[in-house]
């Protein structure tokens, strides 16, 4: 290998050949600078190896990666955070913990390695181990936590570990922000996400492509989509992802048209659509009953624009007709799919079933989904519901006897709101950690009693219990997001607004029952759902009853 100029590559110039096959996964490429490297004797140099190691790690080639490792040695740091980085990628954690307590030196890019490594694998307790135990931290450190946590559900541990992180004085940059925003979105923390917010400004950090759509991922989860939309227009957008994650927004807040609009213009701007833009907008559809609009989005999105419909796309085809009522339609599309429909196609028409009372079909859809995903507890419960407001309790318990014979146990609904310090509360049935909880509960039966004078009716058949009208009504009472909103009317002042996060759908009865505690306590009730979300304002819902 020798320029034209008559010049031979040298020890610089082979870790940037290296580093540009890794890049575009150019394995035959890498395969031959390897072999100049050899040819001209500089496969002892670390940097060089380092770099060999990175790419034959990025292409897969785990023996060749483990291979130029061993013969460096253990010495070199460059070269093990190489061999751990390449490990964790792949899944081997063992392998990366062997190198890690061999190396001689540590410093703290190997302890980052290993914390964002177990993250990435779902270890969280190790990570968090890890992270608890570096003798000094960087922002590298503290982001790789959040975003493990963010990555695993932990978001108000999340929050916990960016307290922390302002306590030891570190500096915000626009590398670390993006993950603390996403917790703060998750947990709609919307007091902590505006002070981020002024921090941007007042530090003059610029608002790049992923800050920006972190901030506007953040205030659209908050339930305030109208300063995600602020942000968006005043920054002059050349990717797709603050497009998408604004039409997303619009979408779970019931905003389709706008989402239709603001899609028009991006393809005006010539910025080309992806993946991600076409869930959102048939999202959009399903949560407003754009069913022609919907439909025809996904007829045209390969033609029209390039985009080729994946399993998500037709599922979200399946939830746009199951919402509207099209049951028959939504099973013979599934029917019509050139892929076999996998539990979330299945799962979205097993909820329309639920919704719209097909107990026929809804038992069909559900042996389906058994069949195809048998440890999935949701799918037990949504079956179990629909079986139970028909009054097939037989079926009931045949259901609940065979989640018990096979280990499977329910997923709890819970509820999550901060408090103006930022500290976040989850609730659940049952749970009585919280040491106010019995101030809760009395706030909470006077909330019912309150309501039942203005027309609240328990839908007691949401209750899958065949136990009497009373027990039904008590079980109805303690529902974590009722817990949740009695929460934030003991702990917010009047008339302020109260943010409820839930993981799972919002059911009927606390639905109609927000309705009446907005009129009532004159407040403005946001819930996140784990569709959509739902603005409770003087006895309306911006969902119109439709979710």
């Amino acid at each position: 290998m020798v320029c034209s100029s008559g010049s031979r590559p040298n020890k610089y110039t082979y870790p940037l050949l290296l580093k540009a096959c890794a890049l575009g996964k150019c394995i035959a490429e890498g395969l031959q600078v390897h072999c100049h490297v050899v040819k001209f004797g500089l496969n002892t140099d670390k940097h060089i190896t380092s770099a060999a190691i990175q790419m034959y790690a990025s292409v897969g080639c785990i023996e060749e990666a483990r291979s130029m490792f061993h013969s460096s040695g253990y010495s070199d740091v460059v070269c093990c955070n190489a061999m751990m980085s390449c490990y964790m990628k792949v899944g081997q954690v063992e392998a990366a913990i062997e190198v890690f307590e061999k190396m001689l030196e540590k410093n703290v890019g190997s302890w980052n390695i290993m914390v964002s490594g177990f993250a990435k694998n779902e270890m969280i307790d190790e990570a968090k181990k890890y992270f608890n135990e570096m003798p000094a931290r960087d922002d590298i450190s503290w982001s790789a936590m959040i975003d493990g946590f963010n990555k695993g559900g932990y978001f108000r541990e999340a929050m916990e570990v960016f307290t922390r992180m302002q306590m030891a004085g570190v500096e915000l940059n626009r590398f670390i922000l993006p993950s603390v925003l996403a917790s703060c979105a998750n947990v709609a923390a919307l007091d902590q996400g505006k002070w981020i917010h002024s921090y941007i400004r007042s530090n003059d950090i610029p608002l790049d492509e992923v800050l920006g759509t972190s901030l506007i991922d953040m205030y659209s989860k908050g339930g305030q989509i109208d300063l995600a939309w602020g942000v968006f227009e005043k920054m002059n957008w050349k990717e797709v992802f603050p497009w998408n994650a604004m039409i997303g927004g619009l979408a779970m807040h019931g905003r389709a048209r706008e989402a239709i609009e603001l899609f028009s213009e991006m393809i005006k701007r010539d910025i080309k659509a992806n993946e991600v833009t076409f869930a959102a907008l048939l999202n959009a559809c399903a949560n407003t009953g754009l069913v022609d609009e919907g439909l025809n989005y996904f007829k045209t999105m390969k033609r029209l624009y390039g985009v080729e419909p994946m399993m998500e796309h037709y599922g979200c085809v399946v939830n746009i007709l199951g919402k509207a009522g099209r049951l028959v339609e939504a099973m013979d599309f599934i029917k019509t799919m050139p892929m076999k429909a996998n539990g979330a196609v299945w799962g979205a028409l097993l909820g329309a079933c639920k919704v719209h009372g097909n107990v026929e079909l809804g038992e069909r859809v559900g042996e389906i989904l058994l069949e195809l995903e048998p440890e999935s507890s949701g799918r037990y419960t949504l079956l179990s519901n629909i079986l139970a407001k028909a009054g097939k309790w037989d079926k009931v318990e045949r259901l609940r006897g065979l989640m018990k014979e096979q280990g499977i146990k329910t997923v709890p609904g819970l509820s999550m709101i901060t408090d103006i310090k930022g500290n976040v509360h989850t609730f659940k049935v049952g749970d009585s950690s919280n040491p106010h909880m019995k101030d809760i509960h009395l706030t909470l039966n006077e909330i019912i009693q309150k309501i039942k004078l203005h027309g609240y009716v328990p839908q007691t058949s949401e209750v899958l219990l065949d136990s009497s009208e009373e027990e039904k009504e008590t079980s109805l009472v303690y529902h974590s997001e009722k817990i949740a909103i009695a929460f934030g009317i003991m702990n917010t002042e009047s008339r302020s607004t109260v943010r409820i996060v839930k993981n799972l759908r919002m059911c009927e009865d606390c639905h109609s029952a927000f309705k009446l505690i907005s009129h009532v306590y004159e407040r403005e009730i946001i819930v996140r759902d784990r569709a959509r979300y739902h603005h409770f304002i003087r006895g309306q819902c911006s969902c119109r009853d439709f979710w």
